[in-house]
C-alpha cells in the first residue's frame, strides 16, 4: 500500500493551496479559527494573520494546547520580530514573512513534517518488529549499560553529549532521552552540523533578519528559537568552527541568542542534546574544539559501543533487520543461512549497524525468497575490505581516556588490566582474520606458541567456528 498524501490545513492561507495540491498535499482550507480547531487529523497546519475570528496567535496557542507534537507554520505578512518571537513562544514550528516563495514554504513544510516523525515514532528498547516505531536492539553488556544510562539520565533537564563512531545509532539514543524526557510534548529539533556549508550553519542556527546578508530577502527565526522551551540535537558538533564554537557558548552560557544581522537579544530556554563521532578530547589538545565548550555539552554523557564490540547483537540485529526489510520488499518468508550469519559476525564493521543495514538489505534484495547465504555477502565486502578504520576511531590516546573515565566512574576495577584486555583482544582477533584462521601462521606473528594462542582465542570467544554440516539450512523469520 502506497504511503498517502500529507494533510494540510489551510487557515487563513488559503492562496497558497494551488501550489501545495500541485506539489502532492492534500489540502483543507479556512478562514475560521474555530473550524480548523476542530479538524485534529491533520498533519501540518499553516496559519496567517488574517482569520475571520480570532488572531493568528490566539489560533496557535489553542492548536498547540490541543496538539503539542503538531507541527504549526505562521505566514506573517509583515515580517515583524515580535509576532515571530511570540508565534515560536506559543508553539509555532517556524514562522515565515512574505513575499514568500513556494520553494522556501515546501524547504519548511518538509523538515516540519519530518521532524513530526521523528517525534511520534517511539524509540522502543526491544528486539520486536514493529513497522511503526524505530528500535534499540541489544542485549550485550555494552548495551545494557547505554540503556541504564538513558533511564538515569532522561528524566533530568542536563545536558547531554553522544558519542559513537558513525553509524552506531547516535540520532535514536537521542530521540530517546527526548521521549522518556520532561519535554517530551514539545518539539524535537535535529540539526546534522556536519550537512550545513560553513557560511550558512549560523543563520540556521540562530536566524537572520532581512537584509543580513545577500539573499536574505525575509527575517527568519533559527533552530534555538524553534527549540525555545523544547529539545534540540546538534548532530556532529564536532564540525563546528571555532567562531561558532565561541557563539554556541554564548548561548548557552546566557540563555539567549541574537540574530545574524540583529541586535535584539531574544531569550531561548532549550534542552540541548548533543552528538559527535570524533574524539572531542584530541581535538581540544589540538586546539580544533573550545574546552570550555566541551565542559558544557559534557554535563551527562553517552558512548555508544561500536558494532565489534557488542558480542552475541548481530544475530538480534540481523533477524530484526531481515524481518524488516522483507516486509519492505513483500518477501512473505525472509531468511538467512546460520553460516551467513556467523559470516557476518567474523567481520569489522567500520560502518557499525549503518553498514549492517546496508549490506543486509543489499543481500536480501539479490536474494528474495531464497534465503541469504554466504555466496551473497562475499562480494557485498570486496569493495570495502582495503577500507581501514580510521586513526581517530582507533586512537590509542582516546581508548585510554575511555578507560580511566570508566575506572573513575566505578564501572571496572582497575584499568590496567582492563586496557591489556581490549589490546590483546584486538591484536589476536586482527592476526587469526589477517592469517586466513591459520593459527600457526598467527601464532608464529605474535611470537607466541599455537597452544597459547588457541587458549587465548577461546578465552575471547575468537576461535575460529568448525565448518557446519548442512550449509544450506535457514532460519526462518
Amino acid at each position: 500500500m502506497l504511503p498517502s498524501a500529507p494533510t494540510l490545513l489551510l487557515a487563513g492561507t488559503a492562496s497558497f493551496a494551488p501550489d501545495l495540491v500541485g506539489q502532492g498535499y492534500a489540502v483543507e482550507a479556512t478562514d475560521l479559527g474555530s473550524e480548523a480547531l476542530g479538524k485534529p487529523e491533520s498533519d501540518a497546519v499553516l496559519v496567517g494573520d488574517a482569520l475571520e475570528d480570532m488572531s493568528g496567535l490566539e489560533l496557535i496557542s489553542r492548536l498547540h494546547a490541543q496538539q503539542p507534537r503538531l507541527p504549526i507554520i505562521m505566514i506573517d505578512h509583515d515580517g515583524k520580530s515580535d509576532i515571530m518571537i511570540e508565534a515560536v513562544k506559543r508553539g509555532a514550528y517556524d514562522c515565515l514573512s512574505e513575499p514568500l516563495q513556494t520553494g522556501e514554504l515546501l524547504s519548511v513544510l518538509d523538515e516540519a513534517l519530518e521532524a513530526s516523525n521523528r517525534m511520534h515514532r517511539p524509540v522502543e528498547i526491544a528486539a520486536a518488529l514493529h513497522e511503526d516505531q524505530d528500535t534499540l536492539i541489544g542485549r550485550s553488556r555494552q548495551m545494557l549499560a547505554v540503556y541504564k544510562e538513558l533511564g538515569r539520565i532522561s528524566v533530568t533537564p542536563v545536558t547531554v553529549l553522544i558519542s559513537g563512531e558513525t553509524g552506531t545509532g547516535k540520532e535514536l539514543i537521542a530521540r530517546a532521552l527526548y521521549q522518556h524526557g520532561h519535554r517530551a510534548y514539545n518539539p524535537f529539533i535535529a540539526v546534522n552540523c556536519a550537512a550545513i556549508p560553513d557560511n550558512l550553519i549560523e543563520s540556521e542556527l540562530f536566524g537572520h533578519e532581512k537584509g543580513a546578508f545577500t539573499g536574505a530577502l525575509a527575517t527568519r527565526i533559527g533552530k534555538f528559537e524553534q527549540a525555545h522551551n523544547a529539545t534540540l540535537f546538534l548532530d556532529e558538533i564536532g564540525d563546528l568552527d571555532l567562531s561558532l564554537q565561541a557563539k554556541l557558548l554564548r548561548v548557552l552560557q546566557e540563555r539567549q541568542i541574537q540574530r545574524v544581522g540583529g541586535h535584539d537579544l531574544i531569550p531561548v530556554d532549550v534542552r540541548l542534546i548533543a552528538a559527535t563521532h570524533r574524539n572531542l578530547e584530541k581535538m581540544i589538545r589540538e586546539g580544533k574544539f573550545r574546552e570550555d565548550l566541551y565542559y558544557r555539552i559534557n554535563v551527562a554523557n553517552i558512548t555508544i559501543p561500536p558494532l565489534r564490540e557488542r558480542n552475541g547483537d548481530i544475530p538480534l540485529l540481523v533477524d530484526h533487520f531481515v524481518g524488516r526489510y522483507g516486509q519492505e520488499m513483500r518477501i512473505d518468508a525472509p531468511s538467512i543461512t546460520t553460516e551467513a550469519v556467523e559470516f557476518l559476525e567474523d567481520r569489522i564493521w567500520p560502518g557499525n549497524v549503518r553498514q549492517l543495514q546496508n549490506v543486509l538489505r543489499k543481500a536480501l534484495l539479490r536474494c528474495r525468497e531464497f534465503g541469504i547465504n554466504v555466496n551473497a555477502l562475499e562480494p557485498l565486502f570486496d569493495d570495502q575490505s582495503a577500507v581501514a578504520e580510521s586513526a581517530e576511531e582507533h586512537d590509542l590516546a582516546g581508548l585510554v581516556t575511555k578507560i580511566l573515565r570508566r575506572a573513575e566512574r566505578g564501572e571496572i576495577e582497575a584499568a590496567y588490566p582492563a586496557m591489556i584486555d581490549v589490546m590483546e583482544r584486538e591484536l589476536l582477533g586482527a592476526a587469526i582474520k589477517r592469517s586466513g584462521g591459520n593459527q600457526a601462521k598467527a601464532a608464529r606473528w605474535l611470537g607466541m606458541t599455537r597452544f597459547t594462542l588457541r587458549e587465548k582465542l577461546t578465552l575471547y570467544g575468537l576461535h575460529p567456528r568448525k565448518a557446519v554440516v548442512g550449509s544450506n539450512t535457514t532460519t526462518k523469520l
